[in-house]
């Protein structure tokens, strides 16, 4: 017998909320707009932000590009196997701001295709202009073909905002209030003020005000890629996203997927939910620190002969201390998976050294410290992208093709 995933109750729930916000089509058209550099600046010129992509742009002038390595060191491409490079910290505009401004002054990093924001879809992050200015620097400046955000269940919102999402679903939720008109869904496992351990506690329909945070923010910022931490957000998400092909999202390594027997759940879900062209809203998949390498090729040889879309997967070279064991290091076998000729994103939470703010206390800032510390947290994700820099031009000096933001390739 086969259970499905979501029941005709869940899926006219998601559908209605879809549809509060004007359908599928316009939501996917007004993500489009807002992903356009001369709106994005001028939206951020009038919230008080423009001097900060000016100084950006000043910036990215001077970054290095990898043709020049490649010339230097006379490097071809002789194996199979591509390197998606990925770092995760950039913690908004003004964290994002310092790191470019000391990739400036290196002028020899080159920088990640991929960066990963764990910042709360706050009303401050989303509307002051805050998440809409880093994407600007990330996407448009930088040309990262990725940047993810991360929407946590237990973000403090405006009560009026939950009565409206549970006038739309039919549903309830379990909330306590703040005063001064915010309320908060109630965690009951370890809960902190913005999710347990990034949200992975998602209890009863909570997926909907998870979906409802994604709508807000990719429609207001332009945002289209999101970090998904737990089994039904993920369920949820892929038929969500089925009709909104600008949407896509990431699954986190807090989910666990430690082993093939959960990457083949999965699967199952992301061919449950396939899009009607063949594709699905799972862009790439976080196998887990305890994988090993056999493990990571094993997922990445199921996923090829299951028949459905290609899916990236990454996997932390370096971890914080907070995240997994002391002086975790992937890099060894980050070149076994490339050397058997599979494609992989590797991903730097860390860059093995010990610093202030590079643990997980930097993601669960208030918005004002995160401000008042962006010299301290720029700094950490700085020498991410130094461990990203080194590790990748050494897979390069062995053959693989390696992949960067679009700012490290021509003039």
């Amino acid at each position: 017998m086969h259970f499905n995933f979501l029941s005709d109750k869940d899926m006219k729930a998601i559908d209605a909320l879809i549809n509060a916000y004007g359908g599928a089509k316009a939501i996917g058209k007004k993500i489009s707009e807002m992903r356009q550099y001369e709106t994005r600046k001028k939206v951020a010129t009038d919230k008080g932000l423009g001097d900060l992509l000016t100084r950006a742009e000043g910036y990215a002038a001077s970054f290095p590009k990898v043709e020049d390595f490649i010339a230097k060191e006379n490097l071809k491409v002789s194996k199979p196997g591509v390197c998606t490079t990925q770092v995760s910290g950039f913690q908004g505009a003004y964290v994002t701001l310092d790191c470019m401004r000391r990739i400036a002054e290196n002028k020899d990093v080159l920088f990640p295709t991929e960066m990963i924001s764990v910042v709360a879809l706050t009303e401050q992050y989303v509307y002051s202009g805050d998440l809409l200015a880093t994407l600007a620097m990330a996407e448009n400046i930088l040309g990262a073909s990725k940047f993810c955000s991360t929407n946590l269940i237990g973000i403090p919102m405006p009560e009026e905002r939950f009565a409206n999402i549970e006038k739309i679903t039919g549903e309830k939720f379990d909330r306590r209030d703040l005063g001064d008109g915010q309320s908060q869904i109630i965690l009951k496992n370890m809960g902190t003020a913005f999710g347990n351990l990034g949200g992975v506690e998602i209890g009863d329909n909570n997926h909907l005000v998870y979906l409802d945070g994604i709508l807000r923010t990719s429609m207001e910022t332009g945002a289209n890629f999101f970090l998904n931490p737990s089994w039904s957000t993920i369920v949820a998400a892929c038929y969500f996203a089925r009709e909104i092909p600008e949407l896509s999202f990431k699954i986190s390594m807090l989910l666990s997927t430690q082993n093939a027997i959960l990457f083949r759940m999965l699967m199952n879900i992301v061919k449950e939910y396939l899009r009607d062209d063949g594709t699905t809203p799972l862009f790439e998949i976080n196998i887990g620190n305890s994988a090993s390498p056999d493990t990571f090729v094993q997922c990445a040889d199921e996923l090829k002969a299951s028949g459905l879309p290609p899916i990236s997967l990454a996997a932390h070279l370096r971890i914080n201390p907070d995240l997994g064991m002391e002086n975790f290091n992937w890099t060894e076998n980050a070149h076994k998976v490339l050397d058997r000729g599979c494609d992989m994103t590797i991903k730097y939470e860390s860059d093995g050294t010990s610093r202030p703010y590079d643990t997980m206390e930097a993601y669960f800032l208030s918005d004002e410290d995160r401000t008042a510390k962006a010299d301290l947290i720029g700094d950490v994700i700085y020498h991410k992208c130094i461990r990203c820099d080194l590790d990748t031009r050494e897979i390069m000096r062995r053959g693989h093709e390696a992949r960067f933001a679009g700012i490290a390739y021509g003039k």
